[in-house]
């Protein structure tokens, strides 16, 4: 199955284009079905989960074919489906739980990363780190603990038979600039080597920050970018920010991210070069410090 969420929009633009099609309105197939008109409202808008017997009603006031009603039952039911995420979501974070729900039944995930290490590859030192430098700044409420475990889980992901493939394009400044502490930025340097080495689905490269980006097309945050085993799946496109991540599915506002991630993987290094780079940037930083200087680095 496809991301719930992601199953949720594609029958929402099938319902749309439905009564476009039959010059309906969302009124009309209101009285036509005997749902309400904020139900009708709300699927269409998936602020709700339809139910089977509900696009049963929608879809036998149109001349549709078996196999059309066929893959529209089977794609109502993906998105009945509720993900691992959500009874947790609140205590993992609602911004997590989102991304996870995007993850999950994703074909390919290619993601770019311009301040952190991403989290489908860190170490849990490392979003320890993170978790704690967040606490300093923001209003966070999810438990430490709940955000460490959905994102082992989250991982899991990449090493199952049907798992996605990923690739990530990391700044050189993500690498550089220290989100954690020395130590653990230097065990995670290593974590990525050996990733890009061992793991046959993930691919690694680093974007140097003297490349040249065509038309110096310089990326303004983070943004992933998933697709689905069904082709008539829409792309989603999650792009981060300081406090929440904004998720679009289809339409115009996807393209100029495809097109983006593209130039930005033209420039970054090989994953060859990607992983000689973190490699002999992992040499640099010291695996190991002094304790009195280890608990300076974390103040």
């Amino acid at each position: 199955m496809s991301s719930p969420y992601v199953r949720q929009r594609r029958l929402s633009d099938e319902i749309t284009k439905l009564l476009r099609d039959h010059d309906w309105t969302a009124e009309h197939l209101a009285a036509a079905t005997g749902l309400s008109k904020q139900r009708i409202s709300r699927i269409m808008r998936c602020r709700v989960r339809p139910n089977v017997e509900e696009i049963l009603r929608i879809l036998n006031q149109f001349d549709v074919e078996k196999d059309y009603r066929s893959l529209l039952v089977d794609i109502t039911r993906d998105a009945q489906e509720r993900g691992w995420w959500e009874p947790h979501a609140e205590e993992m974070g609602l911004r997590q739980a989102m991304i996870a729900c995007l993850e999950w039944g994703a074909a390919t995930i290619c993601e770019y990363q311009l301040n952190f290490v991403p989290g489908l590859t860190q170490i849990e030192s490392y979003t320890r780190a993170r978790i704690a430098a967040d606490r300093e700044i923001y209003e966070v409420t999810f438990d430490t603990e709940r955000v460490v475990e959905a994102r082992r889980t989250r991982q899991l992901l990449l090493d199952h038979p049907n798992g996605p493939a990923y690739e990530v394009v990391i700044d050189e400044l993500a690498l550089r600039r220290p989100a954690a502490p020395v130590r653990v930025v230097a065990a995670q340097l290593d974590h990525l080597v050996d990733l890009g080495h061992n793991h046959d689905r993930i691919g690694i490269r680093v974007l140097p920050m003297s490349a040249r980006i065509r038309g110096h097309a310089v990326p303004r945050s983070a943004f992933s970018v998933y697709r689905y085993p069904d082709s008539g799946d829409p792309v989603a496109v999650a792009v981060d920010s300081n406090t929440s991540d904004q998720v679009f599915v289809g339409g115009d506002e996807v393209q100029p991210y495809l097109a983006l991630y593209q130039r930005l993987r033209d420039v970054a290094l090989s994953p060859v070069d990607s992983l000689d780079f973190l490699a002999a940037l992992a040499q640099e930083l010291p695996h190991e410090i002094p304790e009195q200087e280890e608990e300076m680095d974390l103040v």
